[in-house]
């Protein structure tokens, strides 16, 4: 006598959303599902709403294993709107409980929407406007543009660290790091008078128009024989956009001194300007001697494609071990 195969198992779709992005943005086989039919969930919600708008039902449940096997019992197919979490453990209950009696249903993890590139920045402004809000942080709180600068300084060397030990881990955390100064200075930002406010909407969207004016030959179609019309073209828009009376407008003052006379250097050359260091004057002090001849240094390592700031750093640190070095063996044996 043979046997009779059950029938198929009921279905329990579990659709996961992304929640960074609005609700009821789903793709339209999330949608099919969830209109065609009955919907559970652990909580209201956006998504819930969204849902309900679209004229499905959502019942909010708080014994979800039981009620969707009962749904599943009476409708063949049941769906789980999961939280912003996942619901990782409701799927587990599921999963196992469906293991030990295969035949009740069967478990589907179905994505209506996901996380598009970029989406964590979401979280990190969330949770600085979280922390820079009444009841968040009082340190941050109390914080101004003024106060934070030494801070975005001291993150933005400690990348250049991570950088040059080849430390990508590291890089990885430091940059973390320089993007918390710029959340909270643009969160910051958003407590300034009105006529003077601005968000981390403004410097990103700032952001965003300035790539894509100075990259033409990606946005706007203009053809370049190469990286060099690319560097052209950039300073040529820049140009247009931010007239300047000097070649050394922009130049970062507060950069080490090293750099800045690099830079100097750079800008002078590449406006075509013959204009050596000088010489210092007869009868200078030590102090502008000492001046003069460091600059002229930079000019000479720039002349020879070298960079004088790295290559000092790097004799410092050099230096810097050899002192280690020589502390640890001037210490007496224990």
């Amino acid at each position: 006598m043979t046997g009779v195969a059950p029938g198929p198992a009921g279905r329990i779709v579990l659709l996961v959303t992304s929640p960074r992005l609005p609700a009821g943005l789903l793709t339209a086989s999330a949608w099919d599902v969830v209109r065609g039919f009955p919907v559970l969930a652990g909580a209201e919600s956006e998504l819930a709403t969204a849902v309900r708008a679209a004229g499905a039902e959502v019942t909010v449940t708080a014994t979800p294993v039981p009620d969707l096997l009962a749904t599943v019992a009476s409708h063949g197919t049941a769906v789980w709107l999961a939280g912003p979490a996942g619901d990782e453990a409701l799927a587990r209950e599921l999963g196992l409980r469906l293991a030990r009696q295969p035949g009740l249903a069967e478990l589907e993890l179905m994505y209506g929407s996901w996380d598009p590139p970029g989406a964590r920045l979401l979280d990190a402004v969330e949770v600085m406007d979280r922390l820079a809000s009444p009841g968040g942080d009082p340190w941050k709180r109390a914080q101004t543009h003024a106060s934070l600068a030494q801070y975005l300084l001291e993150e933005c060397y400690e990348a250049y660290d991570a950088i040059a030990a080849n430390d990508l881990v590291a890089l990885r955390e430091e940059l973390g790091d320089v993007l918390l100064q710029v959340v909270l200075h643009a969160r910051l930002a958003e407590n300034l008078p009105e006529e003077e406010r601005w968000s981390i909407d403004d410097v990103a969207g700032g952001l965003v128009a300035k790539m894509v004016r100075r990259n033409p030959h990606v946005f706007a179609g203009t053809e370049v024989g190469g990286i060099d019309e690319i560097i052209e073209n950039w300073e040529r828009i820049k140009r247009a956009e931010k007239p300047r009376a000097s070649v050394l407008d922009g130049v970062a003052l507060s950069q080490p001194a090293l750099a800045l006379a690099a830079k100097v250097l750079h800008r002078v050359a590449r406006a075509g300007l013959d204009l050596p260091p000088a010489e210092p004057p007869a009868g200078a002090d030590e102090t502008v001697r000492l001046g003069a001849t460091l600059l002229e240094t930079v000019a000479r390592a720039r002349a020879a494609g070298l960079d004088a700031e790295a290559a000092l750093r790097q004799a410092t640190l050099a230096y810097a071990a050899t002192v280690r070095a020589a502390e640890q063996d001037s210490i007496p044996p224990s």
